[in-house]
């Protein structure tokens, strides 16, 4: 959640930093602002609403011409979306801006100090504090900003991503890092710090990831990273693996179309490269022994939301593959319920950012009970897989729409690729069993990119439920996820009633919500290798009908037995049990997708959602 941008160079700033914003809206879109030091005075524009509302601000009121400068889009959490609550905050003398990305835990009592002692606050925010912090501590620091920074940081509690700028160093900015992203990027003459990478890409693809509890101070020509206690810290070097037209909308008409269609690729990617010279499974960092993972006797998958449903997937796979029983646990709910968790058991992270607050906070709490912790993230850097004892990352490339597709697929193929690791080490499957599965995944990127055959059917079809208030989805064995996931997609992007539910629970309460027109979507099992939950769901679908229900149903190729029990029927490549999840998501993505279109919502931005959740 929100997006922060900073930048010292040779290059205009303001230039540089909108730039940046908009590759970043995707995190907060409730407001934005910019500052710059020009001439040894600060200048700040700031303005509720998305992007386009302070790019029109500025038209209207430009900045000076600067070459140091800050930004930010706001994801509201302390105070509404107004202009006063927007960032940059400022101190009151004028001369220290700040943006900030997380919650200040202690901004109340903090708060409740800085108006004892006479200063006038101007918003709501917790972020505002920090500016007039900044300001009283420089003095004491010899009017270093860095030291000054070190000492607020002392005093503050939560997560924070802090960046100031002083217009008394119109040369500097320093930001600070505790438990939310900021990365740094390395320019020739210039250097910028960003919440993500996709901020500065167009200029640099060389990089720093930041550890926890780090402050760093950039020049045009220089970075100088400390630890919160002012002594040298260790930084990681990395370079970006995708370039800017990556993180652009090539062509089509929604970055969330897109990146539907980069899901072929994108799965492509998240497999190649995993077998190594002696045909067994790698993963990409792996810090366990064979005995550690010989000795694991729960798996326990921790996610949030999509990532939440590929665990759910993960988990068919996994039990079946290697006989461990597993656990998918909401990562909000782990640690407040007292998990039993301990050294034989196996945590598996899910998440695209690698920054969910709620997915790391269940990472660290399983890692204190002595658990074994693997994470499963798209963002090379990222603060889950820099505290877990081993990574596979998916390298789905950029996701900029809010509502997550490529995400899914590629957390589905990497939970698998653990699965058959685990399996691989274990000796539980044989080499030829593990070989025939890897066949059937590399056989995907073309499964999938058949699936998108379906995208103008899919789109017809959503036109015409346009109206519905309500739609409900069912599913057996892997298609109840997808079923759920279906679901999640329509709420974040339609803003309407979607229910996804396991079809043989629909007696059991669920088909009381049936009324004459409701649209019902059905994942269909495989009639081949699924015959008998086929037949069950057959007769989910008549109970459904025969109190009016309108049925899409989501079935393989040859599958002619569905033709007569639907009222409409999308076909999907045929595959593997396991692999259905890769197909069958395809084309509820696109339903989602175009009934949000057809209501007039922003899909890529939807209402009251970001990207990456990095609060809890």
């Amino acid at each position: 959640m929100c997006g922060i941008v900073g930048y010292v160079g040779r290059q205009q700033a303001l230039e540089v930093v909108v730039g940046g914003l908009r590759r970043l809206e995707y995190r907060g879109y409730d407001s934005a602002g910019v500052a710059v030091i020009a001439d040894g005075t600060l200048s700040v524009r700031k303005k509720a609403g998305k992007l386009v509302n302070l790019q029109t601000l500025l038209g209207e009121d430009p900045l000076p011409g600067s070459t140091t400068g800050i930004g930010h889009t706001r994801w509201a959490t302390h105070g509404g979306p107004t202009d006063s609550n927007a960032h940059p905050h400022v101190s009151e003398d004028g001369s220290i801006a700040v943006i900030h990305n997380g919650i200040i835990e202690n901004f109340a009592e903090l708060r409740q100090e800085l108006t004892a002692a006479g200063v006038q606050l101007s918003s709501e925010t917790d972020t505002e504090v920090v500016a007039h912090l900044l300001a009283r501590e420089l003095p004491a620091a010899d009017h270093d900003l860095t030291g000054a920074m070190l000492s607020v940081c002392s005093g503050l509690e939560g997560a924070f991503t802090l960046v100031a700028i002083d217009a008394r160093h119109p040369d500097v900015v320093v930001a600070a890092r505790r438990n939310s992203p900021l990365v740094v990027g390395i320019g020739d003459g210039e250097n910028f710090v960003a919440s993500d990478v996709a901020a500065f890409v167009d200029y640099t693809r060389q990089a720093l990831e930041l550890g926890q509890d780090q402050v760093v101070t950039i020049t045009a020509t220089s970075v100088s990273v400390v630890n919160f206690d002012g002594t040298p810290a260790l930084v990681t070097p990395f370079e970006v693996d995708w370039d800017a037209s990556a993180a652009e909308k090539g062509g089509f008409d929604l970055f969330m179309l897109k990146e539907i269609a980069e899901q072929p690729r994108a799965v492509a990617d998240s497999l190649r490269g995993r077998v190594d010279a002696d045909n067994r499974i790698q993963l990409d960092e792996m810090h366990l022994s064979e005995q550690d993972l010989r000795s694991i006797g729960k798996v326990v998958v921790v996610a949030c939301g999509t990532a939440f449903h590929a665990g759910m997937v993960a988990k068919y796979a996994i039990e079946h593959w290697t006989r461990i029983p597993v656990e998918v646990e909401l990562a909000s709910e782990f640690r407040y319920r007292d998990p039993i968790v301990g050294a034989d058991c196996l945590v598996i992270a899910i998440s695209q950012s690698g920054e969910t607050m709620d997915t790391l906070m269940a990472l660290r709490y399983a890692a204190a009970q002595g658990a074994r912790t693997l994470a499963i993230c798209n963002t090379v850097g990222s603060t889950i897989p820099r505290e877990s004892d081993a990574v596979l990352y998916t390298y789905a490339g950029p996701e900029i729409a809010v509502a997550s597709t490529k995400a899914f697929l590629t957390q589905i193929i990497a939970s698998y690729l653990v699965g058959l690791y685990l399996a691989q080490v274990r000796g539980q499957m044989t080499a030829p069993e593990i070989h025939a599965v890897m066949d059937d995944l590399n056989d995907m990127p073309h499964a999938v990119d058949l699936a998108l055959d379906t995208v103008d059917g899919v789109r017809a079809i959503a036109r015409q439920f346009a109206d519905a208030t309500s739609v409900l989805f069912i599913g057996r064995h892997v298609g109840f996820p997808v079923a759920l996931e279906g679901a999640l997609k329509l709420k974040e992007l339609a803003y309407m009633h979607a229910e996804g539910f396991a079809a043989g629970e629909l007696k059991h309460g669920p088909i009381a919500l049936i009324e004459e027109g409701v649209p019902v979507v059905v994942v269909v099992p495989s009639p081949r290798n699924r015959a008998v939950l086929h037949d069950k769901i057959i007769s989910a679908i008549q109970e459904v009908r025969a109190r009016g229900a309108v049925i899409l149903a989501i079935a393989e190729e040859g599958d002619d037995k569905i033709t007569s029990f639907a009222d409409h029927v999308i076909r999907v490549p045929i595959v593997p049990a396991l692999m259905q999840p890769l197909v069958s998501t395809v084309p509820l993505q696109v339903f989602a997708c175009e009934m949000a279109t057809a209501k007039g919502h922003d899909v890529d931005q939807p209402r009251n959602l970001a990207k990456s959740v990095t609060v809890e």
